[in-house]
């Protein structure tokens, strides 16, 4: 029988040194630890090796959040299911024209149970400019209960914050990660997914003690 073709979709940002994910919050540096040049002392002639070093906050690039990065009695990074992680069934929701506050009545016609619900707002056509962090779409409240009452197994986000950064509450955060339901944000490319039949992986570092780490999220569409 013939194989059908699979394509993978990159749904993350690069990490560069000197990038700014999150306002107010520092970029990641990257530099040496062990160079090439200075490898070559310890190794056989012809034979050098790299070793990177990185500085940065958890909240850097595409990023998940666990419940820990929220209640300090949730599951951390180390803790969460690979099955609420990776090989999800996906389903994304196409709300680039609808202003910047995102209400439960966008999700009410999809089956949204055991499945990675990703928010295709387009604000990733603004990464790395002033823009970003300025007027960004967001989710209400009364979203994130649908989404928690509907059961759905992660919720990703091309934009700035799944949360309106005006509400010291965090709703969504609460609502979401209280339900023990991962939070991605800061995706991109999500124009190039179909609206149905992908799977979605994000997985991260299995730190404990962690609430947020980088993922490099993909899908893959068959």
């Amino acid at each position: 029988m013939p194989q059908t073709k699979v394509q993978l979709i990159d749904l993350s940002h690069t990490v560069e040194a000197g990038m700014i994910t999150y306002k107010g919050l520092p970029a990641p540096i990257i530099c040496d630890f062990l160079s090439r040049e200075a490898s070559r002392a310890l190794y056989a002639e012809g034979t050098e090796f790299h070793i990177g070093k990185i500085e940065m906050v958890a909240n850097t690039g595409t990023y998940i959040d666990s419940p820990f990065h929220r209640f300090a009695d949730g599951i951390d990074l180390a803790a969460l299911p690979l099955a609420s992680l990776v090989n999800l069934d996906a389903v994304v929701v196409r709300v680039a024209a609808v202003g910047r506050a995102i209400d439960a009545h966008h999700f009410h016609a999809l089956d949204l149970k055991t499945k990675a619900v990703l928010v295709h707002t387009d604000w990733s056509r603004h990464w790395r400019t002033d823009q970003y962090f300025e007027g960004h779409p967001y989710l209400t409240e009364d979203a994130a209960l649908y989404l928690r009452d509907q059961a759905a197994a992660l919720v990703g986000i091309d934009s700035y914050n799944i949360d309106d950064i005006r509400d010291g509450r965090r709703p969504v955060h609460t609502t979401l990660l209280g339900a023990q339901i991962p939070i991605v944000e800061h995706m991109t490319n999500l124009d190039q997914l179909p609206d149905h039949g992908l799977r979605f992986h994000a997985a991260p570092v299995k730190v404990k003690n962690f609430g947020t780490f980088p993922v490099r999220a993909y899908a893959v569409v068959e």
